[in-house]
């Protein structure tokens, strides 16, 4: 059995002086912006323009790798509630990671990651939290493949794609999966609720070529069409221990008529969460600590993240309306 990878995101360059914040929002990647929060993004109304590296790898041509990364990318672009387009710009050459005012994709020999198969990074102007440049690579010291149906031995461009271009457009990790711990180190994924999760499923896998419901809200949060605020609803409230705020806490809501999972983080000293993109209907609201897997996943320091709570389940059913958010509920956990 092959060890679990893991994907990985990193910022390059931030400009103006301003540091570069974590997850600050359910799925979002942030920038701090004269004192306040502000969600990192492309531009609006344009087409986020990419470039490809001319080279290829054993198994995948610069061409075919290409036209797997453009898959992964209409598969973003198709989400009905979001509104974010792509443009293929064309093959150049190169370092992929130049700050060079161009997004570039392409391979890069690291064989230093030996966990991770590939990573993110962006060039952000921290005075608007506008990305100007997102470069992704992808670890050519693993085997690679863009067959149909997957290759044994092999892991699948697209799938591996499609969530690097979530981080691309501006999300974070997610916590909705699970996993368990191997022998010899690392971590074998079992099952996932989103694209975004940080581990990925062994070679010849193709599962994450499709999106799911946490993905979806996540785009549509940071990219609204014109309806999707007015067509679903937000989960919000706090998240405490001892009468003092949690930061760091996963929030779960799952739909029990759907049956959809879309989850988030308690995210200031007052552990306050906001869970949006959510259709209209009741809720079942799950509060856990975030304990799968290394916490540096999902936050750039682990120093504030609170793990130190048992798992519970909010006392009563929520109700999410239409356009709106829920009435702020206190979830109130005890130590482990």
């Amino acid at each position: 059995m092959r060890p679990v990878l893991r994907r990985g995101l990193a910022v390059l360059v931030v400009l103006a002086g301003l540091p570069h914040a974590p997850a600050l929002a359910y799925l979002k990647l942030g920038s701090n912006v004269n004192g306040r929060t502000v969600s990192l993004q492309w531009p609006p109304r344009t087409p986020v323009r990419y470039f490809i590296a001319d080279a290829g790898v054993d198994g995948v041509s610069a061409p075919e790798f290409r036209d797997a990364v453009a898959r992964a990318f209409e598969t973003w672009q198709a989400v009905p509630t979001a509104s974010v387009r792509f443009e293929f710009g064309g093959f150049v050459g190169g370092s992929v990671l130049d700050s060079d005012g161009i997004s570039v994709i392409g391979f890069d020999s690291r064989p230093d990651l030996e966990r991770t198969l590939a990573s993110t990074s962006f060039l952000i102007d921290t005075r608007s939290g506008e990305i100007l440049e997102s470069d992704i690579f992808f670890n050519s010291t693993f085997r690679w493949s863009v067959a149909s149906e997957g290759e044994p031995g092999r892991f699948d461009i697209q799938s591996i794609a499609t969530h690097e271009a979530g981080h691309f457009l501006g999300l974070g990790h997610s916590l909705l999966g699970e996993t368990e711990a191997q022998t010899g180190g690392g971590r074998r994924l079992l099952s996932s609720g989103s694209v975004m999760f940080p581990i990925a499923f062994s070679a010849g896998n193709t599962i994450d070529r499709a999106l799911l419901p946490d993905d979806v809200a996540g785009v549509s949060d940071i990219y609204p069409d014109g309806a999707v605020r007015r067509a679903t609803g937000t989960l919000q409230g706090n998240v405490s221990k001892g009468g003092r705020g949690v930061f760091g806490a996963h929030v779960v809501a799952f739909n029990p008529r759907t049956g959809t999972l879309v989850g988030g983080f308690s995210l200031d000293d007052a552990g306050a969460f906001a869970v949006a993109g959510l259709s209209p209907g009741t809720y079942i609201v799950r509060v856990e600590p975030l304990d799968d897997g290394d916490v540096e996943s999902f936050f750039e320091s682990s120093a504030s993240v609170d793990a130190d709570f048992k798992a519970m389940y909010y006392e009563r059913l929520v109700t999410i309306p239409e356009g709106g958010g829920s009435v702020r509920i206190d979830v109130e956990v005890v130590p482990k």
